[in-house]
């Protein structure tokens, strides 16, 4: 972790298995089994469960974490249910932004209201990162988990760092 303003540091996270759930109820609800969990998460929430975590962006979506390497379990509980299952491992890489601050940069690049009140933990969502298509997560009262395309990552990275050199200086200046 590197400090990018007071008390609030990112860092890239490990390449990690990442899947994209695409089903009807039956799938999610197989899916979700597989990972160890009683039910699909809500929409726009996560869950873990012992085989891994589910994030449920969409009605028929599932953003799929798998605690292992292998996928073998999730393949086999989906095999008799119609669904796409397609690892995205590649396309995206992620970060971990936490500390006091990281909603207040979080916000400077985007729109949303990060309050713990009005995006508590657990809570994940598609958005914008100024000009990048991204998806927030977040983790803990203070910390986020973000995921882009591998394209964008180096961008989200540097404007994050900007917002947050912002912030550093507004503060010295009070």
């Amino acid at each position: 972790m590197i400090e990018i303003a007071e008390g609030c540091a990112l860092a890239g996270l490990p390449p990690m298995v990442r899947l994209v759930l695409q089903g009807r109820a039956a799938a999610l609800e197989a899916a979700a089994a597989s990972l160890g969990l009683e039910a699909p998460p809500p929409m726009l929430r996560a869950v873990s469960g012992a085989g891994g975590t589910a994030l449920r962006l969409g009605p028929f979506e599932l953003l799929v974490l798998p605690a292992s390497e292998g996928w073998a379990g999730l393949d086999a509980a989906l095999a008799t249910v119609p669904h796409s299952l397609v690892e995205v491992s590649d396309r995206n890489v992620g970060f971990v932004l936490e500390g006091a601050r990281a909603a207040d940069i979080l916000a400077g690049l985007c729109p949303l209201d990060f309050a713990l009140s009005s995006f508590p933990v657990g809570m994940v969502t598609r958005t914008l990162l100024d000009k990048a298509g991204a998806m927030i997560w977040r983790t803990g009262a203070q910390a986020f988990h973000i995921e882009v395309w591998r394209s964008f990552g180096p961008y989200v990275e540097g404007q994050l760092r900007e917002v947050a050199r912002g912030i550093s200086f507004s503060l010295l200046a009070v």
